[in-house]
C-alpha cells in the first residue's frame, strides 16, 4: 500500500506564493511520475502539472511561467511552488503518483486526499 500525504496549502492573497508538498510512503519498488491536479467548485478535476523520474516536466498552460514542479526521487517526494497566485487558481490541490511498482510486481497510481488552496483578498 501506498500512502500520499500532502502539505502546504492555505489562503493566500492575490498574487501571493504557496508552496506545496507531497510525500510518498509504504511498500513499493518505485514510481514513475508525481504530479499534481486540482478541482474547483463544480469543474473537473485538472491536471496542473507531472513531473517524470528522469526530470521531464509538463504544465497546465494556465499555469506557465508561475508553478514549478519539483521532485526529491531519494525522498519519493514532490513539490509545487506556486507564485503569482491568481484568483482562478483556488480549489483543492491532488498529488498523483503514476506508474507505482508495487511490492508484488504490478503498476497502480495512487492519490493523495488534497490541500485547499484558496486566493483571496
Amino acid at each position: 500500500q501506498v500512502q500520499l500525504v500532502e502539505s502546504g496549502g492555505g489562503l493566500v492573497q492575490p498574487g501571493g506564493s504557496l508552496r506545496l508538498s507531497c510525500a510518498a510512503s509504504g511498500s513499493f519498488f518505485s514510481i514513475y511520475g508525481m504530479g499534481w491536479y486540482r478541482q474547483a467548485p463544480g469543474k473537473q478535476r485538472e491536471l496542473v502539472a507531472t513531473i517524470t523520474t528522469g526530470g521531464r516536466t509538463v504544465y497546465a498552460d494556465s499555469v506557465k511561467g508561475r508553478f514549478t514542479i519539483s521532485r526529491d526521487n531519494a525522498k519519493n517526494t514532490v513539490y509545487l511552488q506556486m507564485n503569482s497566485l491568481k484568483p482562478e487558481d483556488t480549489a483543492v490541490y491532488y498529488c498523483k503518483a503514476d506508474r507505482v511498482r508495487t511490492l508484488v510486481g504490478v503498476f497502480q497510481d495512487y492519490w493523495g486526499q488534497g490541500t485547499q488552496v484558496t486566493v483571496s483578498s
